[in-house]
């Protein structure tokens, strides 16, 4: 592998000479740009705006554009000079646990090689020291015009270096997670679990780039002469469920899948959260059918009429009664009357042997 930085790694008194190379690379199919009246390539070429013709790479430096524009060159010579001692030099300052590291600072990765036979012993005794302490080690180091911070692991015999963010250029995760109180169930949790469990791990090497996979199968047709592959059709979109039965659809995908049962493919649901029902604070209505509905309607008209009769039978009791006093009162006026008449006689009567018995005593 071709070296893209040369130093050394500074382990207190310890001097490591290295080289850097890079642990990843890209298998993405990149295009030109043509004209396409004619299949022509578009190129760029690199021309002075002050003399309006194109220049030589030998021609071209590099300049900091200030603030009104003006342009202050800067020569490699002036940046050799730089006054930091991480210019060649991947300086380690601190020993950490690797959880310690969040992986969104994690940036580009590199193994550190060895230089030459004298590298070889200094090497192997920090990689040892790094694998007795489960640690990894923190370093700054220049490369390609700026001061940089890594991480220093060992990954199988060999030292790999991850390029790392500076803390101040990781943003915090402000106005990103969802607003307001959102609650989860605990059949939603479980449910959640199940389904972890039944996916299970994968092995990492069998995922590959579908997509890079199709382009290249594009244009292997096109440089044979043959159709392109037709696209895959898409799946519809499934019913709209809620959340529960999202996930226990899930569940029975994932199962079904690992138990190799041949099922097609688990219908995709947009989960929608269930909106609580309104409660109403008024008495529940009475839904029956239409023999319940004519029954109440029935009763009710009975209710009305309980009334009618009532005060029906309340004004005949009043008719007998009116009709019924006058003869009561003339009744008891002829008793009154003949009351009298027999006081009055009797009256008479005492009266007139009163008259008698005086008589016979003269």
């Amino acid at each position: 592998m071709r070296s893209i930085w040369n130093g050394a790694i500074s382990f207190g008194l310890v001097s490591i000479p290295i080289k850097l190379v890079n642990a990843t690379e890209s298998h993405s199919v990149s295009f030109r740009q043509i004209h396409t009246e004619d299949g022509g390539r578009i190129r760029y070429r690199k021309v002075c705006e002050l003399e309006d013709r194109e220049v030589t790479q030998a021609e071209i430096g590099k300049a900091y554009e200030d603030a009104d524009g003006s342009m202050i060159p800067i020569t490699d010579e002036d940046l050799s000079q730089l006054p930091i001692p991480t210019a060649r030099t991947i300086e380690i300052v601190a020993f950490v646990p690797e959880d310690r590291i969040d992986p969104l600072q994690m940036g580009s990765a590199y193994y550190l090689a060895a230089s030459g036979a004298p590298a070889a012993k200094p090497y192997t005794l920090l990689r040892e020291a790094l694998k007795r302490s489960n640690r990894v080690a923190i370093a700054k180091f220049a490369l390609r015009g700026r001061e940089r911070l890594g991480m220093l692991r060992v990954v199988g015999d060999a030292i790999a270096m991850h390029g790392l963010l500076w803390p101040d250029e990781v943003r915090a995760p402000e106005g990103v997670a969802p607003e307001g109180g959102v609650t989860v169930r605990d059949q939603e949790l479980d449910l959640a679990d199940a389904l972890m469990d039944t996916l299970g791990e994968i092995d990492l090497d069998d995922l590959h780039d579908e997509y890079r996979e199709a382009v290249e199968e594009v244009v292997a047709a096109k440089a044979s002469g043959e159709k392109p592959p037709e696209a895959r059709e898409e799946a519809a979109p499934g019913k709209v469920l809620d959340l529960m039965a999202a996930l226990e659809s899930s569940v029975r995908a994932a199962r079904e899948s690992r138990d190799g049962e041949g099922a097609g493919p688990a219908e995709e649901a947009e989960v929608r959260s269930l909106s609580r029902r309104k409660t109403s604070s008024r008495a529940p209505k009475e839904t029956g059918g239409k023999k319940s509905t004519s029954t109440a309607a029935k009763k009710t008209a009975a209710k009305r009429a309980e009334p009618k009769k009532s005060t029906a039978k309340a004004a005949g009791s009043a008719k007998k009664t009116a009709a019924g006093s006058p003869a009561k009162g003339t009744a008891k006026k002829a008793t009154a009357r003949s009351t009298a008449r027999s006081g009055d006689k009797g009256a008479a009567k005492s009266t007139a042997k009163k008259t008698a018995s005086r008589r016979r005593s003269a």
